[in-house]
């Protein structure tokens, strides 16, 4: 070990020297990542001098606490980052710093020539994180010296363009002192408020005190690393608004830990409301990634299922290989497995919810299904456990209290294959409309849909355990026996088919075919959607995405023999058959009224008025009639003669 007072002088060794040029360059995409690098490099630091006080008798200035300090100064241009950890004898100096031995540099570089990569896909995995002080240094001084009391302390000094100097100084404390200074353009890091957001975004969590010019930076504890018999309920909200930046309370929270098939700890939050229901947009994930404590990622991407993105959180896994500069992962495989383990982990969570607290769980569906339904029209690996989860009123619910498929098939009639729904604004809506006539009359259950993305998911699923979904207005369903009902008798059937003969010709290309239909006890007629895809809720999702299909509505009127007004308009076809194509029309957009596919009201208005005409005539001439004198009989025609 020298003891000279003269600087040594020290050339990098080549592989180092191209890491520098990368580092430099190209290797970072924010420059402020090398305060999180030194300040986790720190970290490891006093986490290895903890463990040598444990087995070591004497460590140099062993009364020194075990924290970070960070000083900054906008007039010299500097930061100062100091720990009191292990520090380095100058041996340990020259091969971490200027040499491949331990830095990793050419396995870096190794990695980097046969991956045909750039650098910033690489970074963590060999430890040259130290080196990420300058992009922002215009030089950087290193003051260290050893836990051990027999060394001395040393000055590193280098301005990144090829060599270093190493000088002995006197009276410096263990541990690493690292002096950066900044370059012009990057004067922003030598001011405390810009340092201070650096440090509460990825280092807010580790585990020994950082302190910024005397203030201390992290007073938020890793809760995730703790026991959750330890933690209070008061913690946890806490920690929810600081990793969420929100004011309100948790809804739901899960802390749990995994060590196979990777080991994780992970504390997930589902917040009190729902900000896309609000109206607030599109909201962005919410659980960061950290490993060891250190942020890795804000927004890690694959993390976590799109259709999860509500969740607000902390993900620490200790087994991830992080790239070079730490802003991503390496290993897609990897993702994909903490990507299971947290989906899966949550839904389970989910469901015992529902089975213990089905009041909180519907309180939750109602803001949040929209996610879930999200998640089982597009996950394929998790539909399983999310159509479960869903719930739906029905005609046979109370208005408000959702039921579960399997509750639905739990009620089905002997025989029936098909889980009946329908679509509808509200409630109300679809009550009141004809296509429920028929179902009721049988006892069938029929599933409420009232938001758009129900269709779309009834059209991805299909079936559920083994029962397929089938919309009440499809033109095809069968639906077996007809019901009794109280209304008079039917049109025979030859007029019945003369009818519908009429009536398709009256309504000409607006209609696909006229039928008498079994599933009206009520209503006079309907219509059924004779495209499968392209039902109303879907031509709305269209237009409001300004996607092209064909206008023409493809449907089939269905009408009811039994009905008054069926029974009158064949009579009314002979007498006046003007006035019967008006009532057929107003039949025909009445039903498409009933349906949701009447896209053009306007026409309606017009034949309303020439009917209300139609019909004060004949109320006219009827009063007429009836206030004329009668005409004279001619027993009084003959006593007049």
């Amino acid at each position: 070990m020298s003891t000279s007072t003269q600087p040594e002088k020290h050339t990098f060794q080549a592989e180092v020297q191209q890491l520098l040029d990368i580092v430099i360059n190209s290797l970072y995409t924010d420059r402020e990542i090398f305060v999180r690098e030194l300040v986790s490099n720190a970290s490891d630091a006093l986490e290895k001098l903890r463990h040598i006080q444990l087995t070591e008798k004497e460590v140099f200035d062993d009364r020194l606490p075990l924290e970070i300090n960070i000083s900054t100064d906008d007039k010299a241009n500097t930061i100062t980052i100091q720990d009191f950890g292990v520090g380095m004898t100058h041996d340990e100096v020259v091969q971490n710093l200027g040499t491949i031995a331990h830095s990793g540099s050419k396995a870096f570089l190794q990695a980097l020539k046969e991956s045909g990569a750039k650098g910033e896909n690489l970074i963590g995995q060999f430890g040259v994180g130290f080196y990420s002080a300058f992009m922002a240094a215009r030089r950087v001084r290193v003051y260290t010296r050893s836990w051990r009391k027999e060394e001395t302390g040393w000055c590193w000094t280098s301005e990144g363009a090829g060599s270093y100097e190493l000088e002995a100084v006197e009276g410096q404390r263990r541990g690493c002192k690292i002096v950066v200074e900044l370059k012009d353009d990057c004067r922003e890091f030598a001011g405390a408020d810009r340092v201070r957001e650096i440090l509460r975004r990825y280092s807010s969590f580790v585990q020994f005190p950082i302190n910024l010019n005397g203030d201390k930076v992290n007073t938020v504890q890793a809760l995730w690393l703790r026991n959750k018999k330890e933690i209070t309920d008061e913690e946890y909200t806490e920690f929810y608004k600081f990793a969420a930046n929100a004011y309100d309370e948790p809804r739901y929270r899960l802390h749990f830990s995994a060590d196979a098939p990777i080991a994780i700890n992970s504390l997930l939050f589902v917040p009190r409301d729902n900000p896309e229901r609000l109206g607030f947009g599109r909201v962005d994930p919410g659980v960061a990634l950290y490993c060891r404590k250190i942020l890795i990622d804000h927004h890690p991407k694959g993390l976590l299922p799109e259709w999860l993105r509500f969740l607000k959180g902390v993900v620490d896994s200790e087994d991830l290989p992080l790239n070079i500069s730490r802003e991503s992962m390496q290993d897609s495989a990897l993702v994909q497995k903490l990507n299971r383990l947290l989906t899966k982990r949550f839904l389970k969570f989910l469901e015992e919810e529902a089975d213990k607290r089905p009041d909180g769980y519907a309180e939750f569906f109602d803001r949040f299904g929209f996610f879930l339904k999200e998640g089982a029209a597009t996950d394929f690996t998790h539909r399983e456990q999310l159509t479960k989860l869903l719930r739906f009123e029905s005609n046979l619910t109370e208005a408000g209290q959702g039921t579960r498929l399997n509750d639905y098939i739990s009620r089905m009639k002997d025989g029936q294959e098909e889980i009946y729904y329908l679509s509808g604004p509200s409630r109300d809506a679809i009550e009141r409309g004809p296509y429920l006539e028929a179902f009721k009359a049988r006892n069938l259950e029929v599933l409420y849909l009232y938001e758009p993305v129900d269709e779309f998911v009834m059209n991805n699923l299909h079936e559920f355990e083994g029962k397929k979904f089938a919309s009440a207005d499809q033109a095809d369903l069968k639906l077996g026996d007809k019901p009794a009902t109280a209304q008079g008798e039917a049109l025979a059937e030859d007029e019945t088919r003369d009818l519908c003969r009429w009536m398709r010709d009256v309504l000409g290309e607006r209609v696909a075919d006229v039928n008498p239909g079994e599933r009206l006890v009520e209503s006079p007629a309907l219509v059924l959607n004779a495209d499968k895809m392209m039902t109303p809720t879907m031509r709305r999702m269209m237009q409001a995405m300004n996607q092209e299909f064909d206008d023409a509505v493809k449907v089939n009127l269905e009408i009811n023999p039994r009905h008054g007004l069926i029974r009158k308009i064949a009579s009314l076809r002979r007498a006046d058959e003007d006035l019967a194509k008006l009532v057929a029309e107003q039949i025909f957009d009445n039903a498409l009224i009933s349906a949701g596919l009447l896209e053009d009201p306007r026409g309606i208005v017009e034949r309303v008025y020439r009917l209300l005409e139609a019909a004060t005539e004949k109320g006219a001439a009827a009063a007429g009639n009836a206030a004329a004198p009668p005409p004279p009989s001619s027993a009084e025609t003959g006593k007049e003669g």
